[in-house]
C-alpha cells in the first residue's frame, strides 16, 4: 500500500493506531489535531503535523491528492446528554469546514468519514444490523453523527469522494476514560477488599472490534481501487455482554471477579439491550476482516494501562 493520507484527531485512540498501521503499510502520513504538537511517538510517524480547531477551519497547505480519515470529533455517548448542542455542533461544523475547504483546492483523494454503528435502532435480540436498516436517534451523540453522515452524503452529490464508516464499539490498548473497558479496569483496581463494584446495566451485549482491526478498515477503505457503497459498517459480527468484558478483565489483571451492585444512575433508559453489527459489506468490497482474538484485545488494554494502584 502507498500514497498519502490526511488523519484528523491523529493523536486520540483511533488515530494513533491508524497512523502506526498506516505507516507500516508505507503510507505517508499527514496530522491533523488540536495539540500545539505531535509528542515523539506520533511524530516518527508523520510526514507533517498542522494544529488546528476544525470546529473553526481546515488548515492549508495540506497535499490536495491524499486520502483523508476525518476521526475528529466528540465521541462518548454519555457527556452528550448533558451537552447534546455542543455534540450536534462541533460535530456538524468540523465536516462542513473540511469538505467546503476539500472542494474549494480541488481534493481528489477519497475521504472517509466516520460515524458510528449506535445509529441502528434495536428493540430486542436482533440479527446483526445491515448498512440498509433503519436508524433510531437514541442519544445526542447518535443525533450528531447521522447528521454527519448526511452531510457526506451532500458532499459526495457535490463531487468530493466521500464515503461512510459506521464502526461498532471498539476497544483495545490505549482507550481514554469514558467507556467501558477502561472505566471497568480502573473502578476494579480501586476497590477495596469486599467492596462491590458499582456498574450500570452489564447485560447489554455489544460488538466489540480491536481499536487496531478498525484502524485496518480505515485504511482499507481510503485506498481500495473502489469502494462501489458509500455506507459500510466495521464489525465482528459478535456480541459481548458486560459481564463478559468483566470476567476478562479481571482474568487479564489477575484481579478477583468482584461482588456486583448496580447504580440506577449509570443506567440509561434508551440504551439498547444489544446491538451487533454484519460488516459482510466490507469483507466483500475490501480485504478486510477481524483478526484480533478478543482475550488479546483486552489483555493488551490491561497491559497497556499498567499496574494502577490500589488506594
Amino acid at each position: 500500500m502507498t500514497g498519502r493520507l490526511i488523519v484528523t484527531g491523529v493523536d486520540g485512540f483511533v488515530g494513533r493506531h491508524l497512523a502506526r498501521a498506516a505507516a507500516e503499510a508505507g503510507v505517508e502520513i499527514f496530522g491533523i489535531s488540536r495539540g500545539r504538537t505531535a509528542d515523539a511517538a506520533l511524530s516518527e510517524l508523520l510526514a507533517g503535523y498542522v494544529s488546528a480547531d476544525l470546529r473553526e477551519l481546515w488548515p492549508a497547505g495540506l497535499p490536495s491528492d491524499a486520502a483523508v480519515v476525518h476521526l475528529a470529533g466528540l465521541a462518548a455517548v454519555g457527556p452528550s446528554f448533558d451537552r447534546p448542542q455542543d455534540y450536534i455542533t462541533a460535530n456538524s461544523a468540523m465536516v462542513t469546514n473540511m469538505c467546503e475547504a476539500l472542494l474549494a483546492a480541488g481534493h481528489d483523494g477519497r475521504i472517509v468519514g466516520v460515524s458510528t454503528g449506535a445509529v441502528y435502532a434495536q428493540t430486542g435480540d436482533e440479527p446483526a444490523r445491515c448498512e440498509s436498516d433503519a436508524v433510531a436517534f437514541t442519544s445526542p451523540y447518535v443525533v450528531s453523527k447521522v447528521l454527519v453522515e448526511n452531510q457526506l452524503s451532500y458532499y459526495r452529490r457535490r463531487g468530493l469522494q466521500t464515503v461512510t464508516a459506521r464502526p461498532f464499539n471498539h476497544v483495545g490498548p490505549g482507550q481514554g476514560p469514558g467507556f467501558i473497558v477502561p472505566d471497568l479496569l480502573a473502578q476494579l483496581r480501586r476497590l477495596r477488599p469486599g467492596e462491590p463494584l458499582r456498574v450500570g446495566n452489564l447485560r447489554t451485549r455489544r460488538d466489540y472490534t480491536d481499536v487496531r482491526d478498525v484502524a485496518r478498515a480505515y485504511l482499507e477503505l481510503a485506498f481500495a481501487a473502489t469502494v462501489p457503497h458509500d455506507l459500510y459498517n466495521v464489525a465482528t459480527g459478535t456480541a459481548r455482554s458486560g459481564e463478559e468484558v468483566l470476567a476478562e478483565l479481571c482474568t487479564a489483571s489477575g484481579l478477583p471477579m468482584p461482588q456486583i451492585e448496580v447504580d440506577p444512575a449509570r443506567v440509561r433508559a434508551t440504551d439498547p439491550l444489544v446491538i451487533i453489527g454484519n460488516a459482510s459489506r466490507l469483507r466483500t468490497d475490501t480485504k478486510w476482516a477481524p483478526q484480533i482474538p478478543f482475550d488479546r484485545t483486552i489483555a493488551d488494554a490491561v497491559e497497556s494501562a499498567g499496574e494502577g494502584v490500589r488506594p
